[in-house]
């Protein structure tokens, strides 16, 4: 049976909820600030702890669809996704295999869509092929047969994707640049999202910026992300106004 914890859940009966997914080797407590965040928003939430190094996406979408299950249906409202890294996948797969009735909108931080080249270069290696178990070997840029039979997004998605790193080589000589060190601007798109933005964070540090997270809220409320504001604010004819004294 798995090991699967629900870290926090907040509900009310006509809340919108948000389910939170943590990336491989993640745990729910990395997403804490995202999570108080929603809450403050008004929305629900249930944050998952999941066995990521252990099973394959498939495996853990069974998993983890109890907990979901039995969450959706103490709500009136929608049933929204926030995920991290490899998180964004896990929510693909469980969408297409369980459906929530009320489905809303889906954000992914850092999510690799398009396959990591990391995982590319070290798929071989005993160390990384033992600590980051089956569902490390379907992150390759090679989609993995789970990957590449989902079906086309026909739900609201929001990718948000870091370009800044911790780590220089895998930044500099593994990634495409952009990248966040872990995963590049590039490979966080799907060719159908419905809307995409980049913040100045790296790959773990998207979870605590600042912007990513009023970003999330921004697109889980209206379904886009807010644009960047212009450098002059007032009209002319205000910017040529005498200030006042």
């Amino acid at each position: 049976m798995a090991s699967l914890r629900r870290r926090r859940s907040q509900s009310s009966p006509s809340a919108a909820g948000v389910v939170l997914l943590h990336g491989i080797a993640g745990r729910s407590l990395m997403l804490r600030r995202l999570e108080s965040a929603l809450q403050r928003a008004g929305f629900a939430t249930l944050n998952l702890d999941y066995e990521s190094r252990k099973k394959p996406l498939e495996a853990l979408a069974e998993d983890i669809h109890p907990a979901i299950a039995n969450f959706a249906a103490r709500l009136q409202g929608p049933i929204h996704f926030v995920t991290h890294s490899m998180g964004g996948l896990l929510a693909r797969v469980y969408i297409a295999e369980h459906r929530p009735a009320r489905l809303g909108r889906v954000v992914m931080l850092g999510t690799p869509n398009g396959g990591s080249e990391i995982a590319d270069r070290l798929k071989h290696i005993a160390l990384y092929r033992s600590y980051f178990g089956p569902a490390g070997l379907q992150l390759v840029t090679t989609k993995h047969v789970t990957l590449a039979s989902l079906p086309p997004l026909d739900y609201e998605v929001g990718v948000i994707a870091g370009n800044r790193f911790l780590d220089p080589i895998s930044a500099l000589f593994l990634l495409p640049w952009p990248n966040d060190g872990r995963v590049s601007v590039e490979s966080c798109k799907l060719a159908d999202m419905t809307d995409h933005t980049t913040v100045k964070a790296s790959h773990m540090g998207l979870l605590l910026h600042p912007t990513a997270v009023r970003q999330t809220v921004a697109f889980l409320r209206n379904g886009r992300f807010e644009r960047g504001r212009p450098i002059w604010r007032r009209e002319p004819r205000e910017m040529n106004r005498p200030a006042a004294t």
